[in-house]
C-alpha cells in the first residue's frame, strides 16, 4: 500500500463511518466496520481503479453481515431499541467533504436524526443499505449494485421500496434550527430551575417520553401527556442536579438534546428532543451504558439514583 493511499483512505474515514453508522445504529459497529476495512485493504494486493467505490463497497458488505446477526439480537431487546447517540455538533461527516451547502448539511443531519434511523430499521438489511447508498449519499447503480452484489434492475427496484416505506413514515421535524435551539434551550433551563409550569408550557399535549434502558438502566417511559410527564421530569432530574448531575446541551443525531452527567463527569444519558409547531413532541432518552461507553466513562445510573434519594430524605 503507498503512502497516497492511506492518506486518501484517512479522507474517505468520515464518509465509511457515515455509511455504517446509518446501515447499523451503532456508533461502536460502525467503528468497527471502518477498521475492519482498512484490514480488508491492507491485505488486497490489487489497487483499486477508484479507492472510494472500493472502500464503500467493502463497508456496506461488512455493515451488511453485521446487521443481519444484531436484527436477531434486537428482536430479544428488553424494552425500546435506539441507536447508539451521536454527537454530530462536531459535524463527523465535514471531513469527507459532505457538508457542500446549508441544504446538504441538513439534508443529512436528518437522515442520522433518531427518527429516521428508527424507521430504517423497518426495511430489510438490503433495502436499507441501498436506501442509504442512494438517497442519503447519492451513490450511482453500477456503484450500489457492486457494493450489494445485486443487478441494478434489483437495486433499483429496493430504492424504490424502500423510498416508499420511509416516506409513509417520514418524520416532521421544526425546519428552522434557530427556533429549535432556542426552545431547547427554554426547555433544559426550565428543567435545571425545577420551574413546572414553564416546562409544562414547552411539551405538546400528547408527548411521548420514551427511555432506551435496554432493561437495566431505567424504566421505559410512554405517553403521559404534558402535565404528567413535567412532573415527571420536575421529580427526576432536579434532584440529580442537587447532588452535582449537570446537563450539557449538545446536537446529537442532528437534533436538539443533552448528555447528564454525574458530578464527576461520567455519563449517566443523552436526550434528544424532537421539536415541531413549537412544542416539544417527543423525548428520547437512551441510559443503556452499553449506548453510551463511546461518549466517555459511563457513571452507575442505579447507584446515582441511591444517592439521590438518600439526598432527598436528608440523609
Amino acid at each position: 500500500m503507498t503512502p497516497e493511499t492511506e492518506i486518501e483512505f484517512e479522507e474517505l474515514r468520515p464518509l465509511l463511518f457515515s455509511i455504517a453508522y446509518r446501515i447499523l445504529g451503532s456508533v461502536s459497529e460502525a467503528e468497527d466496520a471502518v477498521q475492519e476495512t482498512w484490514i480488508r485493504l491492507e491485505s488486497t494486493s490489487t489497487e483499486p481503479d477508484s479507492l472510494k467505490a472500493y472502500l464503500s463497497t467493502v463497508v456496506t458488505r461488512i455493515s451488511l453481515d453485521v446487521l443481519r446477526s444484531a436484527r436477531v439480537r434486537r428482536e430479544t431487546y428488553v424494552g425500546p431499541w435506539f441507536p447508539e447517540p451521536l454527537p454530530t455538533d462536531t459535524h463527523v461527516d465535514d471531513h469527507a467533504g459532505l457538508y457542500a451547502s446549508p441544504e446538504r448539511a441538513t439534508e443529512l443531519a436528518d437522515s442520522v436524526s433518531m427518527a429516521a434511523l428508527l424507521l430504517l430499521e423497518r426495511l430489510s438489511p438490503l433495502e436499507r443499505a441501498v436506501f442509504v447508498l442512494r438517497e442519503v449519499f447519492h451513490f450511482g447503480f453500477a456503484d450500489i449494485a457492486a457494493a450489494v452484489d445485486r443487478s441494478e434492475a434489483a437495486c433499483r427496484q429496493l430504492a424504490s421500496r424502500a423510498r416508499r416505506h420511509m416516506d409513509e413514515g417520514k418524520p416532521r421535524f421544526e425546519a428552522d434550527r434557530r427556533k429549535r435551539e432556542e426552545l431547547s434551550s427554554r426547555f433544559f433551563e426550565a428543567l435545571r430551575d425545577g420551574d413546572l409550569d414553564q416546562l409544562q408550557a414547552l411539551l405538546a399535549a400528547d408527548v411521548e417520553t420514551v427511555n432506551d434502558g435496554g432493561g437495566v438502566a431505567g424504566g421505559v417511559g410512554g405517553r403521559f401527556g404534558a402535565e404528567k410527564a413535567a412532573r415527571i421530569l420536575i421529580a427526576a432530574v432536579p434532584p440529580l442536579l442537587a447532588i452535582g448531575a449537570r446537563l450539557e446541551q449538545r446536537e446529537l443525531n442532528g437534533e436538539p438534546g443533552a448528555i447528564l452527567r454525574d458530578a464527576d463527569g461520567a455519563i449517566l444519558g443523552t436526550w434528544t428532543l424532537d421539536i415541531l409547531d413549537g412544542r416539544i413532541q417527543r423525548i428520547r432518552s437512551v441510559t443503556n451504558p452499553e449506548k453510551l461507553g463511546h461518549l466517555g466513562p459511563v457513571a452507575d445510573l442505579k447507584d446515582v439514583v441511591r444517592r439521590r434519594n438518600r439526598h432527598r430524605r436528608g440523609q
